[in-house]
């Protein structure tokens, strides 16, 4: 791992501002984007009209609150251009969603959109402990996706030497990284645990490789899982978070020196944690749903945008700029089991905690008698031998999930290599109950 103790000499001036320095800029950014929204997409003017509130209505911070949500449903209704706020021949990129749940969402960029989204990545980059010079082996999938790009852009930025991989091919991945030698992967956690698996699988220590530092996002994951990686590479493992509808990876990152959340980059991103249920403001350190307002974007600037994401907002430490806590799960997968909620998240937790099982999981929903019922799939570990000794470990997993989450579950303990492997972000929930 790094050596961390010079890390604080290296950030840029904006990422040390004072408080009233990072309010100030934000204030007038705000203004900036509220105006160009209002004025150059037709669906935001309405938006405001219909909530009785104007671009000239907004003073400092607090006063966001009185504008309207954006939902990933006015992105679809507003397919696929309606939400530009520049012409067409301005835009020089145009990303988009996969569409697994309705019309994919749209986004896009001008040039001056990419540049500061090069950098932004170029500064999660190097607050993961990168340097000019390093190799990053780039694993996000390239395309439509916004993972690959963003990283590849990001890291030329930076200086670094890019390996565009791009997903899968598991085999090839792992004998790349024992080719090229390359400083730092970025990839999805979930398919960084396929990567061990074929390091062990061709019987090779992967704390023998050449991997310093993984940045690890695209998906919610545990710092259990955290340890297990950092643990197998003998390597970093930080936190990015993104996503295309506010910009891509980048607009917050964890700090290698520290791993305490992720600073939220607040010179180009506004962010609110909100009550899901009512959408009243929570105030920093209560957990709640995360809003992001843009405050640089050009071509696509997003007004009060509902993640869905569950996490806080704690104070800077690394860095002047406010914190979020990992993403704990979202309110939209959040699974209701006879009344109880559960993430995805806390069942990770459990698997975990007992060595004779494995990351790999998935958990199906289905519904007998009118009442629903929870099976975890999960593989044992290469090296938990024996039926006997899987049925132990499932057992003990049925019950840290009734004593800790609160429901009844059935367990799987299948053999390694069983569950599919995803290429790009894990599928942790099969719903198979009926629609009503």
């Amino acid at each position: 791992m790094l050596d961390k103790s010079r890390y604080q000499a290296l950030v840029d001036p904006i990422e040390r501002a004072s408080r009233d320095e990072i309010a100030g800029l934000q204030t007038e950014r705000l203004k900036w984007t509220l105006r160009h929204a209002y004025d150059n997409v037709p669906a935001y003017r309405a938006k405001f009209d219909a909530a009785g509130v104007h671009p000239d209505d907004f003073r400092r911070p607090e006063d966001l609150a009185r504008f309207p949500f954006t939902t990933k449903a006015d992105l679809r209704d507003n397919y696929p251009f309606g939400m530009f706020a520049v012409p067409e021949d301005k835009v020089a990129r145009i990303h988009a969603s996969s569409g697994t749940t309705g019309k994919p969402t749209v986004v896009g960029y001008t040039l001056n959109d990419i540049e500061t989204w090069s950098g932004l990545v170029a500064r999660s980059i190097r607050a993961s402990g990168g340097r000019p010079g390093m190799k990053i082996h780039v694993a996000y999938g390239y395309g439509l996706f916004t993972g690959g790009l963003g990283a590849h852009y990001g890291a030329e930025k930076l200086g670094c030497t890019v390996i565009p991989i791009s997903g899968g091919m598991t085999e090839r991945q792992v004998q790349l990284i024992r080719d090229f030698k390359p400083d730092i992967i970025m990839v999805t956690p979930s398919y960084m645990l396929a990567i061990l698996d074929e390091f062990r699988r061709i019987g090779a220590d992967p704390r023998d490789c050449s991997l310093d530092i993984g940045i690890f996002g695209a998906e919610p994951w545990t710092n259990a899982m955290r340890a297990e990686i950092e643990d197998a590479f003998a390597m970093d493992a930080v936190d990015i978070y993104g996503l295309s509808e506010v910009m891509g990876p980048g607009v917050a990152n964890e700090c290698v020196e520290t791993k305490d959340g992720l600073h939220i980059w607040e010179d180009h991103f506004y962010p609110e944690v909100i009550d899901p249920a009512t959408g009243a403001v929570l105030p920093d350190g209560e957990k709640g749903e995360l809003v992001f307002t843009s405050l640089t974007k050009e071509a696509m600037p997003i007004i009060r945008y509902r993640t869905r994401d569950l996490t806080r907002l704690l104070p800077g430490t690394a860095r002047s700029m406010r914190r979020m806590e990992k993403i704990t799960g979202r309110s939209d997968d959040m699974m209701i089991i006879r009344g109880v909620n559960v993430f995805p998240s806390q069942i990770e937790e459990k698997i975990l905690t007992i060595p004779e099982l494995s990351a790999h999981y998935v958990v199906v929903l289905t519904r007998a008698d009118r009442l629903d019922e929870m099976t975890v799939q999960v593989e044992a570990r290469a090296d938990t031998v024996g039926s006997a000794e899987r049925e132990q470990a499932g057992r003990r997993l049925c019950q840290a999930i009734k004593d800790t989450i609160g429901v009844s579950s059935t367990v799987a303990v299948v053999a390694p290599g069983t569950l599919e492997r995803s290429l790009g972000k894990a599928q942790r929930v099969l719903d198979q109950r009926p629609k009503a």
